[in-house]
């Protein structure tokens, strides 16, 4: 099974700390954020990935390598100067990716969720983790219901994305958007409208490190622990 890491973004938000270092690259207690994500899937014997890159691609380049020096094998998936949003980046990477599920992880998010070498269900097209609702989007983003995710079910709890998943090729093949840049989330909703999108609930750490003040929040967790 293989990884994905999308590490194209600009890192609006956390300007001036992204103007000179890609937002994966920034670092919590010691080690960079995408270094954290994939040590964590490493230890879950996911030993190849993709990594995409935009916004100072060359600085990815260099941190990261071959990744023959955290013991796995990375391949880069580069978009130009600017991003293709989540779709049209997955569509970019999918000659990369094969034809089998693979984990998907935005690289600035840090989170103690313990990977694993996830089997997809046949016809499924996603598996996403979903986590109790931050004080950034305390609206949530989708609803779980035994196991699936549910998009307009006004009468259930709502949960926020985590930005990691288990994406099938399949769910960006039935992408019929003709720009090169398009999200991932309509073709997720749709999915899941289908029925054909699970879901579980990480209540553990979890933190988009989308803020400077949210980078520190993380350190002073991690240096606590």
């Amino acid at each position: 099974m293989k990884a994905m890491i999308l590490a194209a973004g600009r890192g609006e938000r956390l300007r001036p700390l992204t103007d000179e270092t890609p937002k994966p690259l920034l670092k919590v207690a010691g080690k960079s954020l995408i270094q954290i994500n994939i040590e964590a899937l490493a230890r879950a014997g996911i030993a190849e990935f993709v990594v995409n890159t935009a916004w100072l691609a060359s600085e990815l380049h260099s941190a990261l390598g071959d990744g023959q020096a955290l013991g796995v094998s990375i391949t880069f998936s580069d978009e130009g100067a600017a991003a293709l949003e989540t779709g049209g980046g997955l569509r970019r990477a999918l000659p990369l990716l094969g034809d089998e599920p693979f984990w998907l992880v935005n690289g600035d998010v840090l989170c103690d969720y313990r990977y694993t070498a996830y089997d997809l269900p046949a016809g499924m097209l996603a598996h996403l983790l979903l986590v109790p609702n931050p004080q950034h989007n305390l609206a949530g983003d989708f609803a779980l219901q035994d196991g699936l995710i549910r998009d307009n079910a006004a009468d259930l709890p709502r949960y926020t994305f985590a930005g990691i998943s288990v994406v099938h090729p399949d769910l960006i093949r039935a992408s019929t958007s003709p720009s090169e840049t398009f999200p991932l989330a309509p073709l997720l909703r749709a999915a899941a409208s289908e029925g054909k999108v699970s879901g579980e609930l990480h209540e553990g750490l979890w933190i988009d490190i989308g803020t400077a003040e949210r980078l520190a929040e993380a350190n002073a967790i991690l240096r606590k622990s």
